[in-house]
């Protein structure tokens, strides 16, 4: 089978496209014919050994895929043929092992590149609104990148619960998207004074701060929050990693919190496994579904993964496999 390959850590082009052995299925594994696997910003952090994770080399990157089930393993309730969709490692592949217990069903009425790129990102976003930072009907969510991977699940999700959406993003392009997607207020954080304008828009009253841009962008977005509000820090797309002065902690009476979605089902098990059924239940439903904002095949990964590492992309970026 052909497979994306990283022999030692480096740039997306670094990665080569070669023929590798087929996986076999061990008990509780699927062996899934890959028809969609979607990209995250960790998987550039993976290629480059900049993760909180090292995988040593050689590997095949690549986490979030959709497809057919091939073959399962002993003890697995899944069955040749079945449309199944999870999280992985080895995703940009024709073939690639999935965990039993980390497989859903694809929805008939979904197709598999909307399934693949429903599954990091709005769990990741899912969580911290309706786990980590407890959203309430009305309430102001101020979501940094926000026509980005996760910053766009939050958006959806957000209005989702009926909460009202402040989106930051840069440039009209990024910011009309998050109008069609529901966002109620907009913030070009690369022209305007963000925290001036969270003020000025939410009347002061922005409760959550979703941050998964980090740079130069957190402080002004937490100075902008309510007394008491909620700052989530989920990552730094941006590249640096930010120095918040806890002055400002301590003055407005902050909570600032971290979540990282490779930890969070493991340290709050009961919580993670309400969200993810009621996550399934709204896509079941199609109540959200992600927006794709660009397509690339197999044989292009390179410039997938650099369209994500430059933030160019526009909700979620997917892979067609096969």
């Amino acid at each position: 089978m052909r497979a994306a390959v990283c022999h030692f850590y480096g740039t997306p082009e670094d990665l080569v496209i070669e023929d590798v052995d087929e996986p076999v299925p061990a008990a509780g594994q699927l062996l899934v014919r890959v028809h969609a696997a979607a990209v995250n910003f960790p998987d550039v952090l993976f290629i480059a050994g900049k993760y909180q994770v090292k995988i040593p080399p050689p590997f095949i990157p690549g986490n979030e895929i959709a497809g057919e089930v091939i073959a399962a393993g002993e003890g697995t309730p899944f069955v040749a043929g079945q449309r199944v969709a999870g999280t992985t490692f080895g995703a940009f592949a024709e073939q690639a092992l999935l965990d039993a217990g980390q497989a859903t069903l694809v929805p008939e009425d979904a197709d598999f590149a909307s399934a693949a790129a429903f599954g990091v990102t709005y769990r990741t976003a899912y969580h911290t609104l309706r786990s980590v930072a407890p959203v309430a009907e009305g309430d102001w969510v101020v979501v940094l990148g926000a026509a980005g991977g996760v910053g766009l699940a939050a958006v959806d999700l957000a209005v989702a619960m009926k909460a009202r959406v402040l989106a930051a993003a840069s440039g009209p392009r990024k910011l009309d998207l998050c109008r069609r997607r529901g966002a109620e207020a907009t913030v070009d954080y690369d022209r305007e004074d963000l925290k001036a304008r969270i003020r000025e828009l939410t009347g002061d009253g922005a409760r959550v701060v979703l941050d998964p841009v980090g740079g130069s962008y957190s402080e002004p977005a937490l100075r902008g929050l309510a007394r008491g509000g909620t700052f989530v820090t989920l990552g730094y797309a941006a590249g640096t990693i930010p120095a918040i002065p806890l002055n400002l902690v301590l003055l407005k009476g902050i909570c600032v919190r971290g979540m990282e979605i490779r930890t969070f089902a493991g340290d709050h098990p009961d919580e993670a496994d309400r969200d993810v059924r009621e996550l399934a239940d709204m896509f079941a439903a199609g109540t959200v579904r992600p927006y794709i904002g660009a397509r690339f095949p197999l044989a292009q990964i390179a410039a997938a993964l650099r369209h994500v590492a430059e933030r160019k992309v526009l909700g979620k970026v997917i892979i067609d496999v096969t």
